[in-house]
């Protein structure tokens, strides 16, 4: 079961090391360095909004704005600490209770309290005035076109992305100004989860109704994290200057930028002359190289998140499930960890992490790279050749395209006639006035337990099923079941089911591989990287020679 009182770790590491830090004094130097971070992009919605953003690009850049109740452990293994909740407890099996620090500041100068935590979770925020809460159908929707939002109004991927994270949420209640309690409309041992993943970040509720309009606030947030927005320039860079008044202590560093440089070869360049002190994204064939220089180091490592190759099965050659099993087994997946990535990440055991603990299916693995059963569900599906498209970005994921390259002659050799088509944007990649085929994706978990990913992309509400890619009424049914089950046996059956039917009998995806984030930096700057896309640079985490 998740996060459970007597699991609670009474207070973060980061909080303890930060209380002895002084603050800067009126009219002293500030000494502290300034840092550029080449990265291949801020924000694919051209907003900084967690619940329009739910990217890998995302999660890096919002690590430096926003915090949650529950945070991760971004230099651990991405346990569960307190954040902006010193402490919580389970009332019910429908209700946390949770207790907030005093004296955490906004980014305005606001102190946070019960009722920006209420106002974060509220129906103006998340959902708008015209939704059913209630209402378990799908919410259908699509990648919009980034700034063709109107006033106030919410983009519909925003309560798209809230009924995805907050299923059944009741209500949420400020019980003095420092405490609030959640109530689930069902029984949730994850609930406590979901609050501490990316979407449930506590904002201003001040800020958020002085904006303008809803795209002057997602450009330009107002949190509690260690930085606070000072320029946004959509697809070009994110400034950022230190939040002085924040509670885990005075950030280490002035102001960090962060630069959109998609293509690999000048984020290096960038690097070695000194352009820049980070860059992300780097590919592994490219780490020898780096590290020749003794000014520089890369590090990083796998992180809870897989590379997914993607089917929509309403295409003419996609609706018989034998044709997409045949894609599951034609990809030799140990050459695509050997060759692109140096043996660096790994081939896992399907759309689970084992930070799952008790839930992690034992024994299930990947679908067995077999050319010549291919061929013979293909054969018996009577597929004749046809051209089936596979669209992609150019530079989104690590070895995108070489990857995409080596996909598509593996299936070849088994006889799928898959043709690549590149777009510029994930608008273009789920446009669906032209035939949708394959594509590219990756799915993390924002949390130990497969509601937080499975059932989060691939059910109901997943993004995949919002999208009108796929669907299956007995992964449905079992996705409902699972959020309100209790017992773990029960749940982890029902997991097993849903891998068996996502990954073999009507395959909505199949994993490629786990991915990993190598990050390169000047090795006399001080600094770990963490198991995730975020990046952490908070007090404990930041030094220079």
């Amino acid at each position: 079961m998740f996060l459970r009182r007597r699991h609670l770790i009474a207070a973060s590491g980061l909080a303890a090391a930060a209380s002895a830090l002084p603050r800067i004094a009126i009219g002293q130097t500030d000494r502290r360095p300034s840092i550029t971070i080449a990265v291949q992009q801020i924000a694919n919605s051209a907003a900084l909004e967690p619940l329009r953003e739910q990217s890998n690009v995302g999660q890096r850049a919002f690590s430096f704005i926003f915090e949650r109740l529950i945070m991760e452990n971004l230099l651990g293994q991405l346990e569960a600490v307190p954040g902006l909740a010193e402490s919580w407890k389970r009332i019910d099996e429908r209700t946390v209770e949770f207790t907030l620090r005093k004296g955490v500041r906004f980014h305005n100068g606001d102190e946070m309290t019960a009722d920006d935590v209420v106002f974060t979770f509220s129906r103006e925020r998340m959902f708008g005035p015209e939704y059913d809460i209630t209402s378990s159908k799908t919410l259908f929707t699509s990648v919009l076109i980034r700034d063709s939002v109107e006033g106030k109004n919410l983009p519909p991927e925003v309560p798209a992305v809230a009924k995805r994270l907050f299923p059944a949420l009741e209500k949420i209640e400020a019980i003095d100004k420092y405490t609030v309690r959640f109530t689930n409309r069902t029984p949730d041992v994850t609930l406590e989860g979901r609050i501490g993943r990316m979407g449930s970040d506590i904002i201003s509720r001040r800020a958020y109704s002085e904006a303008k309009t809803w795209l002057d606030w997602a450009r330009a947030p107002v949190s509690t994290g260690p930085y606070k927005v000072r320029e946004f320039l959509t697809d070009r860079s994110l400034t950022l200057d230190a939040h002085d008044d924040y509670w885990g202590g005075q950030p280490p560093i002035k102001s960090v930028r962060l630069v959109v440089v998609p293509e690999v070869a000048t984020r290096i360049n960038g690097l070695l002359s000194g352009q820049f002190d980070f860059i992300c994204d780097v590919p592994p064939d490219q780490i020898p190289g780096i590290e020749k220089n003794a000014k520089f180091e890369v590090l990083g490592s796998t992180i809870v998140n897989h590379r997914l190759t993607v089917f929509d099965k309403h295409h003419p050659q996609l609706v018989d499930p034998r044709i997409r099993q045949a894609f599951t087994h034609a990809i030799d997946r140990q050459a695509i960890v050997d060759s692109l990535w140096s043996g660096r990440t790994r081939v896992p055991a399907g759309l689970q992490w084992e930070f799952y603990g008790p839930m992690f299916v034992e024994g299930w693995t990947v679908p067995v790279y077999d050319v010549a059963k291919a061929k013979a569900l293909l054969k018996a599906a009577n597929y004749k050749g046809d051209a089936i498209p596979f669209r992609l970005l150019s530079n989104y994921y690590t070895n995108q395209v070489a990857t995409a390259q080596v996909l598509v002659e593996m299936w070849r050799q088994a006889g799928l006639n898959v043709q690549i088509e590149m777009k510029e944007n994930w608008q273009q990649i789920f446009e669906k006035n032209s035939p949708r085929a394959v594509r590219d994706w990756s799915n993390s978990a924002g949390f130990n337990d497969p509601i937080s990913s499975i059932v989060a992309q691939h059910g109901p509400q997943g993004q995949q099923q919002q999208v009108g890619e796929w669907a299956n009424e007995e992964m449905n049914k079992l996705s409902v079941a699972m959020e309100i089950e209790p017992d773990m046996q029960k749940r982890k059956a029902m997991f097993k089911r849903m891998l068996e039917i996502c990954e073999r009998e009507d395959p909505a995806y199949t994993v490629l591989h786990q991915n990993a984030t190598f990050t390169a930096k000047r090795k006399d700057i001080r600094w770990k990287a963490s198991p995730s896309f975020a990046m952490e640079f908070r007090t404990v985490n930041f030094a220079t020679n």
